[in-house]
């Protein structure tokens, strides 16, 4: 197999696993793991592959994308990486070397691209004020996806056609005080993220779970889980107490009202 099919595989089982998220509906392709054992097996060398990949999904299990941030490519890196372990034999350690550094250039090309297709939003309602529903339609799935695409296919098929030297070269031309800016947007977006998460919670009624729950992870010294299955015994007690038969000791608040003839459902529906 030549260098230049074998950049086109790559390249493809790059694609395939980015479209996991945007087309497929979470199938788990796109994860490090799966994109260098698909890349392992295109390659003739499925056990490489895994190792790469096994190496490469334990690296991004520390890494969370919160909101609109945008952490470092994981699954771009663990693809190239594997790719050029299978084609030159190299260890899995010896290939997350150069999967670090790939994972921080697909960040960066993450960031610029997320800005550069956020247009697409403004001609998508440009087209649904003008009525052109298909247009929009197009934006979204048809152009969108493409341009996604050829985001993750460009890079991996030109990574693996000229060689891991170029990768490094790219990576190191970088300059500094642009890795910083974007660095400090992305921790920006993080926070922009979190409170969106948190303008979800604070509705009426829920904001005082939350305090709870923050106050059982800071000061209790709780785990995630604990606060977890607090929380689900606190709903089931609570909707026990609104719907089932001690909401007014006669079996049943619900079937109580409804035999009542001022009871309105939609008013039930507000409380």
């Amino acid at each position: 197999m030549n260098t230049f099919v074998s950049a086109l595989l790559v390249g493809l089982v790059s694609v395939f696993c980015m479209l996991d998220s945007r087309l497929l509906g979470r199938l788990n392709f796109e994860q490090p793991l799966v994109g260098a054992t698909l890349v392992g097996v295109v390659l003739g060398d499925p056990m490489t592959g895994l190792a790469v990949g096994a190496a490469a999904e334990l690296v991004s299990m520390g890494l969370v994308s919160v909101g609109a941030a945008v952490p470092a490519d994981m699954v771009l890196g663990s693809i190239i990486a594997a790719a050029f372990a299978c084609l030159t034999g190299a260890s899995a350690e010896t290939a997350m070397t150069i999967a670090v550094p790939v994972a921080v250039l697909g960040q960066l090309l993450g960031i610029v691209f997320r800005s550069v297709i956020a247009v697409l939003t403004h001609v998508a309602d440009s087209a649904i004020e003008e009525g052109k529903f298909v247009k929009a339609q197009h934006m979204h799935i048809v152009v969108g996806t493409i341009l996604y695409s050829l985001m993750y296919f460009i890079p991996t098929f030109f990574a693996i056609l000229l060689g891991t030297d170029l990768v490094k070269g790219v990576v190191s031309l970088i300059p500094g005080w642009l890795t910083t800016g974007l660095n400090v947007s992305t921790k920006l977006l993080t926070a922009y993220g979190l409170a969106l998460l948190l303008s979800l919670s604070l509705k009426k009624g829920m904001g005082a779970f939350l305090f709870i729950g923050f106050l059982l992870a800071a000061y209790l010294k709780l785990s995630v889980i604990a606060v977890s299955a607090i929380g689900v015994a606190a709903a089931v007690v609570l909707m026990d107490l609104k719907f089932g038969r001690h909401a007014n000791g006669n079996g049943g608040g619900t079937a109580a009202l409804a035999a009542s003839e001022d009871y309105d459902p939609l008013e039930d529906d507000d409380e």
